[in-house]
């Protein structure tokens, strides 16, 4: 554990490395103003990208560049290397859109008469990649686990090492289903809420190191956090039970509100993924632009004179660090929220009558 808490600690005070760079790239491309565009950094940061940027060298940037994969209706399918198309070349007949146009920063065709079209873009992008290795890192802690307990099962003794850190977390959700879920029913949903919780929480955290493999905004997606919440809309709504389906379009209310509290009813169940959605989305989407933010005022300051930079340096540095905890904290609150209105939805969804 005390290996542990030294890596999360020199990780974060790599955190200002990476808004640094990014923010020295796009001074640079905007030299002639001698003013950073704090737009440009914060978004390119946060928003997706055929590329994982890591530094800029000698005015050369170094990523890894990504697999492009298409299919165009005119000529098929088309398979390259996005460091073909990463300073705006068009390859292959395709380019990425400038951001002032339409399809902005997406992949797109260009017809011979100038035009464009969206192909069918099944590229590995940076935040699928990093799907990608989140889950495959999620598969090795709970294989490992597994194993610990698999192999030391008859020994009785208390797990040690992974194990030993994994068994909180896990009992905790097992928990937090036999409460809100019940007894009869919680065991079925405990490896969805636990798979749920330890996908978003690695994610979180991912997110906040600077370095390879972290750096992606996968949870600042609303696409990613959209597709965790209609996975639980969908459990709820498919393994409901009569009392569940009874409440919603024949509830025991007076007379005069029976047409209308089905419309709310339903309404209602139609707003949870919604509401579960934003809130995961939203929350870690403005810890990445609050961290960027502060440390971009460094490259503000510095027309202003070398005192001035100097000491907003310092007070940049500390409070990205002070954020930067602060949205450790904060990422382990949101799994644990999403997780437990996840179980809550599905516990109503399981009423007795």
């Amino acid at each position: 554990m005390k290996r542990f808490f030294c890596i999360c600690l020199l990780l974060l005070t790599l955190v200002p490395c990476a808004p640094a760079i990014a923010a020295s790239a796009a001074g640079k491309e905007a030299s002639d103003t001698s003013e950073i565009n704090v737009s440009d950094v914060i978004f390119s940061h946060i928003g997706d990208s055929y590329e994982w940027h890591m530094w800029t060298w000698k005015g050369h940037p170094v990523a890894i560049y990504l697999p492009v994969i298409l299919y165009s209706k005119t000529s098929g399918w088309h398979v390259f290397s996005s460091k073909h198309i990463a300073e705006g070349e068009t390859y292959e007949g395709f380019r990425i859109q400038s951001d002032e146009l339409k399809y902005s920063n997406k992949l797109v065709e260009v017809a011979p008469d100038g035009s464009v079209t969206r192909p069918l873009d099944l590229s590995i992008t940076k935040n699928v990649l990093s799907l990608m290795i989140s889950s495959l890192l999620i598969l090795v802690i709970v294989l490992l686990t597994a194993r610990w307990y698999r192999t030391h099962d008859s020994e009785k003794k208390a797990p040690e090492g992974l194990a030993a850190f994994m068994e909180p977390v896990i009992m905790m959700i097992h928990e937090m289903a036999r409460e809100n879920i019940g007894e009869e029913d919680y065991k079925k949903y405990s490896p969805y809420l636990i798979t749920v919780f330890l996908f978003i929480i690695t994610n979180n955290f991912l997110g906040i190191i600077p370095i390879f493999p972290g750096g992606a905004n996968l949870t600042g997606n609303i696409a990613c956090t959209l597709v965790l919440a209609l996975f639980t809309f969908f459990i709820v709504n498919l393994f409901g039970n009569k009392e569940y389906y009874r409440e919603i379009f024949l509830p025991d209310v007076p007379g005069f509100l029976k047409p209308i509290m089905p419309v709310i009813e339903v309404f209602s169940a139609l707003m949870k993924p919604v509401s579960l959605t934003v809130r995961l989305f939203a929350n870690m989407l403005a810890g990445h632009i609050q961290i960027l933010s502060v440390m971009c005022l460094i490259f503000i300051m510095a027309k202003y004179g070398g005192l001035l930079l100097g000491g907003m340096t310092i007070v940049s540095v500390a409070f990205g660090l002070f954020l930067d905890v602060l949205e450790l904290l904060i990422s382990f609150i949101q799994a644990f929220v999403f997780t437990m209105l996840s179980s809550i939805y599905i516990g109503l969804a399981h009423q007795k009558e």
